[in-house]
């Protein structure tokens, strides 16, 4: 087999990022997504920038854009890109569209989407991946990756033709023969996207505020404490180690400046996609994100309040939105 067209179900920014960098080195892509994204590339195209790249732009004229997976769709691979919320509708959509064995990538948040996929859409392949990095929408059409590192899924060898492309392409991707200690890893520090949001800040703003760092150490206390009992050991993906996290995240911020400063190096447009979704109106990913711990807690005979009271401050934002400084984000918290 040989690597061929790809469609990206769900052209967020992870999908309208990596699906341009793909497109940018001559694969044919096609984006499936919402007017509101599809209208301002058709129009301008894609600007994808990096913190660690110069900006490129990639015409429209090299995109095939669809509100709905094509009829005529025959992609030799599918990047799944939606909401963990749409995981089920969009993969029953492919499954209906695209002939039986056709190789999916969920490149989705989370634990569990490649699962969900798979229940609702048993004709294809549908196998896990991880995306270390942030993507931030600064403009529509405009997508910018604040932070670095290198894709990983689930080791098959139908993913081999692929690896020189998305090398070519600059967006890198390793296999990996399990999975599972990698996402979570990625899990505990994507425990940060709700604190991000609620703060309004960008991702290194907000970082260097005490405050914030205890209330992400405490949601990365209770993750440890349900993997722990789930016998689940996490990837480091993070400069410290996954138990060293909350005790890093703790100290005076001079001190963290110097002990994480690895972890700083983040783009000062960065911030995390939670808050492009407050900012829009839209329903968050916070139940792939706590939710998956409280979940894992509750499996195992404990609690997770403080990631449990975290989807509650997202869950009501729409109708009651509201910035949260600090300090007050750890009273909510009970810190």
């Amino acid at each position: 087999m040989t690597a061929g067209a790809v469609l990206v179900m769900g052209a967020g920014s992870v999908g309208c990022y990596v699906g341009g960098c793909l497109a940018a080195a001559g694969v044919p892509v096609t984006l499936v997504g919402r007017p509101r994204v599809l209208d301002a590339i058709a129009q301008q195209g894609l600007t994808l920038s990096a913190i660690d790249a110069a900006a490129h732009s990639v015409p429209a004229s090299a995109l095939r854009l669809a509100g709905a997976v094509p009829v005529d769709a025959a992609p030799s691979l599918v990047l799944l890109c939606v909401k963990s919320s749409a995981t089920a509708e969009a993969a029953a959509e492919l499954a209906a569209a695209l002939p039986p064995g056709t190789l999916v990538l969920s490149l989705q948040n989370g634990i569990s989407n490649a699962a969900v996929a798979s229940a609702a859409a048993p004709s294809l392949k549908v196998l896990p991946a991880m995306v270390p990095y942030n993507i931030a929408e600064l403009a529509p059409g405009a997508f910018h990756r604040g932070t670095v590192g290198r894709l990983a899924a689930q080791d098959d060898a139908l993913l081999l033709p692929w690896l020189p492309v998305f090398e070519r392409a600059g967006v890198p991707l390793d296999l990996r023969a399990g999975l599972l200690a990698i996402q979570w890893g990625k899990l505990l520090l994507n425990l940060n996207n709700p604190v991000n949001a609620l703060s309004g800040l960008p991702l290194r703003d907000e970082l260097l505020q005490r405050g914030y760092r205890r209330c992400l150490a405490a949601l990365i206390d209770e993750a440890m404490a349900a993997l722990d009992a789930a016998g689940i050991a996490p990837a480091q993906l993070a400069a410290v180690p996954a138990r060293r996290l909350p005790t890093v995240l703790r100290l005076p911020t001079w001190l963290f400046r110097m002990v994480a400063a690895r972890m700083l190096r983040i783009d000062a447009k960065a911030r995390s996609s939670m808050a492009d979704d407050l900012a829009l109106g839209r329903r968050t990913e916070i139940d792939a994100f706590c939710g998956e711990v409280v979940r894992l807690a509750q499996a195992n005979g404990l609690t997770a309040p403080r990631n449990a009271k975290m989807v509650t401050l997202l869950d009501v934002w729409p109708a009651q939105p509201q910035r949260l400084g600090a300090n007050q984000l750890c009273r909510q918290l009970a810190l």
